[in-house]
């Protein structure tokens, strides 16, 4: 790969992280999910004004996160795009600092969780490269069977959350982490 291509192909992967690198965009994804929503109702959801939420919407589709569909009239005439998520997300590469991203957009949206709904469980192990490689498999290989089985327009919306993390306090002090 010639030093332009490289160089475009960073420009791109990097202008894609600095979209995603946004807990009200990521929010806004999530939204938009299983149907198309305009700005203002989006700003409604989110408790933010709809200018602000504009620039988030704006900065989604020139990346292609959200789709624009066809316009529709408001309650008063008004025009209005509606948006849907593209599911682009998905299958973009992530920086390792994106991890924090998504922690705070997780705890945002758990915060508005009705508590009887959220179901967690926390685990401590103990593995080796490969029973740690085999797990990331495993994990990644549910994930993705989950994220291509076709929505149910009935059924209730869930939203997944998993964080694997070196357990700083059970480091053993003779061997370095990782």
């Amino acid at each position: 790969m010639a030093g332009d291509e490289r160089d475009a192909e960073t420009r791109e992967r990097d202008a894609d992280a600095r979209a995603l690198a946004s807990t009200v965009r990521l929010r806004i994804l999530r939204l938009c999910l299983d149907e198309a929503l305009t700005n203002r109702e989006l700003a409604e959801r989110l408790g933010r004004n709809p200018a602000t939420t504009l620039h988030h919407v704006r900065t989604l589709v020139d990346r292609g996160y959200l789709a624009a569909e066809p316009v529709r009239r408001g309650a008063r005439g008004s025009r209005e795009v509606p948006y849907r998520a593209t599911g682009r997300s998905w299958h973009s590469r992530r920086p390792n600092a994106f991890s924090r991203v998504l922690i705070d957009t997780f705890l945002e949206e758990v915060a508005l969780a009705d508590p009887d709904s959220v179901g967690t469980t926390r685990l401590g192990v103990r593995l080796d490269a490969a029973g740690k490689a085999e797990l990331d498999r495993r994990v990644q290989e549910l994930f993705d069977e989950l994220a291509a089985r076709p929505s149910d327009p009935d059924g209730t919306p869930y939203s997944i959350f998993y964080a694997i993390h070196e357990d700083a306090g059970r480091l053993r002090r003779d061997r370095p982490a990782g």
